[in-house]
């Protein structure tokens, strides 16, 4: 059994004897933890321990589990709807279009979710360290630049829960340094953020998850 806690007021997520195999090998069971407003959860463990299939499973991307999953008490089966539009996932893919400038990366999922000004774009993008290279279509950009390009919706998002998968590995110790400050900044507003990393994490109200 595994469980994390924290001294923290709200609950925010909730994980109750969690169990999931893949292969006919047991990647977690027993499973126990709570996600809190103002917490940083970081999730390691050994390749093929399961960190992307748990958090695939929280964002309802994997269903081969059993256990429960709550979201502020209520399972999230009945607050299907509130749940996932409290969150935002980013995988360990990159996850843009890479004939697109980093701007219209933005301006296209954006629109998905609300009405944002360029200006609005173009402070995201110079927030995550890219700007002058908004023009730039982003096959033409380094691996650790088109991770920017992804984590800048980050900052357009409204999600009360950021759900990472290893977004440190392709950046550069700024950008780094400017991800922390997002993780941070995120907490401190009221937000929650589970992260898989190996990455020594320097934040706030930081919890660690090891799993395997």
């Amino acid at each position: 059994m595994v469980e994390v806690e924290t001294d923290l007021e709200a609950s925010m997520l909730c994980v109750d004897s969690l169990f999931c195999e893949r292969d006919d090998r047991i990647l977690f069971e027993d499973l126990n933890f709570e996600l809190k407003e103002g917490q940083v959860l970081q999730i390691k463990g050994s390749n093929g321990s399961g960190k992307t299939t748990l958090l695939r499973n929280i964002c309802g991307l994997n269903v081969g589990y059993e256990g429960a999953i709550s979201w502020y008490g209520d399972p999230i089966k009945e607050c299907h709807e509130e749940f996932y539009s409290s969150l935002v996932y980013i995988g360990h893919r990159v996850g843009v279009n890479k004939v697109l400038t980093p701007l219209e990366n933005l301006r296209w999922s954006s629109s998905l979710q609300q009405v944002i000004t360029d200006d609005e774009l173009l402070d995201a993008l110079e927030k995550v360290g890219l700007r002058g290279y908004e023009g730039s279509q982003c096959f033409t950009l380094s691996a650790g630049q088109q991770q920017r390009v992804s984590l800048s919706k980050l900052l357009l998002s409204k999600a009360k829960l950021w759900v990472l998968d290893e977004p440190f590995t392709t950046l550069d110790a700024a950008g780094v340094k400017q991800l922390e400050t997002l993780l941070k900044t995120h907490a401190g507003n009221g937000g929650a953020v589970m992260v898989t990393t190996h990455h020594t994490l320097s934040v706030p109200n930081l919890q660690v998850l090891e799993l395997g």
